[in-house]
């Protein structure tokens, strides 16, 4: 199960390059349900997501880089890339995706957390701007169109 909200983010934090960071490539061969290829690094995993906003299901297998590659050539829409920087904060850990290419200058803000009560009472840092865990054109897979 995932649970997490979403925000968007104007300023970037000024000490960025202190955290790691991961290069990720995602691309989508469904939407409803959602299904996902990711190259993160060295690392190809192929993922099923349920429908909904706040709280989905959601299932990750591993892939091979030569089914990654065969697969990418299959999605449909827009191969997003991006850099994800891993923050911590409270309890927690921002991750914070900046994309590239067609979706720039687009930086969004995730968090995940262990229950929806938790996810509920969040407050977010100073630096985080609107709120669009309830706004669907947000989700990875309908900017992927």
């Amino acid at each position: 199960m995932e649970i997490e909200r979403k925000y968007l983010v104007s300023e970037l934090p000024s000490n960025l390059e202190e955290y790691p960071v991961r290069r990720i490539q995602q691309g989508y061969l469904n939407r409803e349900p959602v299904i996902r290829i990711r190259r993160e690094d060295n690392d190809f995993i192929l993922t099923y997501k349920s429908s909904g906003l706040m709280i989905r299901e959601e299932v990750n297998l591993p892939l091979d880089a030569q089914s990654y590659e065969n697969l990418r050539r299959k999605i449909d829409g827009k191969l997003i890339t991006k850099k994800r920087y891993l923050i911590p904060y409270k309890q927690y850990t921002i991750e914070l995706d900046v994309f590239s290419g067609e979706l720039a200058p687009l930086i969004l803000a995730e968090v995940e957390f262990p229950t929806a009560e938790d996810a509920e009472n969040f407050t977010p840092p100073s630096w985080f701007g609107e709120d669009v865990t309830f706004d669907g054109r947000y989700h990875n897979s309908y900017l992927s169109k």
